[in-house]
Order: C-alpha cells, then structure tokens, then sequence
C-alpha cells in the first residue's frame, strides 16, 4: 500500500517537470525554426530568369570634353539571383566650350581648328554581378529591399564617324519599389582612346558618368 502511494506521489511530481520540458522544447523547436540567420534568409524579390528594362538618364563628365547630360537605356536577362547579362545605349552632346572660350579670348591670334558640337553614342555589353543585398527603412517608413552590384564589360563608341573599343567598369545599386519595380542608381568608368583635332591630343581616357533611373522587371510578378 505505501509503495503504491510513493509510485503515484513520484509520478505527481514528474509529470509537471515533463510537461514543462515538453513544452520548452517545443517553444525552442518554434524559436529556431522562425530565428533568421544572416545569408540563408529566403529574398523576397526574385529577379532569376527575369528580363529587366531601364530607361536611365545622368551626367557625363569627360576627360577631353566639357561635362554633358546623358541618357539611354539597358537591357537585362538576369539568370540568377547573382548574375545577369547587360546590354545598354547611351548618347550625349560632346562640346569644347572651354576651348571655345579660349580661341574667342585670344580674338583670333591663335589658330585652332573649330570645335562642333558632336554626338557620341556608347554601345556597351557588361556582366552585372549582385555582390550584396539587404534592406533599406525610409524615413522610418516603409521598408524596402535593395542589391549592391558590380559591372564590368566592353562595348564600342561611336563618335566622329569613327568607332572605338571602349572597356567598361563600375558599381550600382537597386532599391525595389514592388514585384516588377525598381529604383536604379549607377556609376561606370568608360576608358578608350580618344582622339581630339582641335587639340592635337589622342591618349587613353577615363570617363565617367552618373545615372539614375527606373527598372520594369518582366513578368510583372515573380
């Protein structure tokens, strides 16, 4: 009889501390299953096998020539997450009127070949690569995503009726307004020979140029 009453007061006491310890480990089955680690939380825009049109417009500062507003656009085929093919067109107004200055100055004592105003074209083909992403609060609002990329590729200008190998090089970034919106911010280096009469100059140059622009992702949702 007492043995009997010892077994069921034991069994009384456990059976608490089980449910308890059945109840922690479930709690921290749900913790760990909810907890997100850096670098294998799931994005929530998908770009993979996605196609990407982007009208961009910016500033264009030359080596040679005077600064000029730039505009164009890219296509993108993105394969994957990280990777994606580029092919853009830009064009501005090339102009020398710091050389024009200078001839208009001197009135006439120096003789320089006149300087036309000239459009230059930039076919161009570039590797984008996502490097990082994350995510943005803006003014302690909305939250959004955003990827910081790397390009590199080679193209060709077109200026003068003559057309140059032209390598390419710069950084990005993308801040993701919805599925099939994006913000687009871009900074390349454009570096090929250039050659300048007026001047008697030709070396290789480094320009660069700042654009901005919006991204429609293709479809429309992921």
């Amino acid at each position: 009889m007492f043995a009997a009453l010892a077994a069921g007061a034991l069994v009384l006491l456990l059976a608490p501390r089980a449910r308890a310890q059945c109840v922690d480990e479930a709690l921290k089955q749900q913790l760990v299953g909810r907890r997100a680690y850096r670098g294998v939380v799931p994005r929530l825009f998908k770009k993979a096998l996605r196609h990407e049109i982007s009208p961009l417009g910016g500033w264009y500062a030359a080596d040679l020539a005077d600064s000029a507003p730039v505009w164009g656009g890219a296509y993108t085929f993105n394969f994957s997450e990280d990777l994606g093919l580029e092919a853009s067109y830009l064009r501005y107004r090339q102009s020398y009127k710091l050389l024009d200055a200078v001839v208009a100055r001197q009135q006439g004592l120096i003789q320089i070949q006149p300087t036309p105003v000239e459009t230059v074209q930039l076919f161009m083909g570039n590797l984008i690569w996502s490097l990082a992403y994350g995510k943005v609060r803006w003014l302690g609002g909305a939250i959004s995503r955003f990827d910081f990329y790397l390009a590199l590729g080679a193209g060709a200008t077109d200026e003068r009726d003559t057309v140059g190998l032209t390598g390419s090089g710069g950084f990005g970034m993308k801040f993701y307004l919805a599925q099939w919106l994006a913000l687009r911010l871009d900074v390349r280096d454009y570096v090929h020979n250039r050659r300048v009469p007026a001047l008697a100059v030709q070396k290789v140059v480094n320009d660069v140029n700042a654009l901005g622009g919006l991204s429609v992702f293709i479809p429309f949702t992921d």
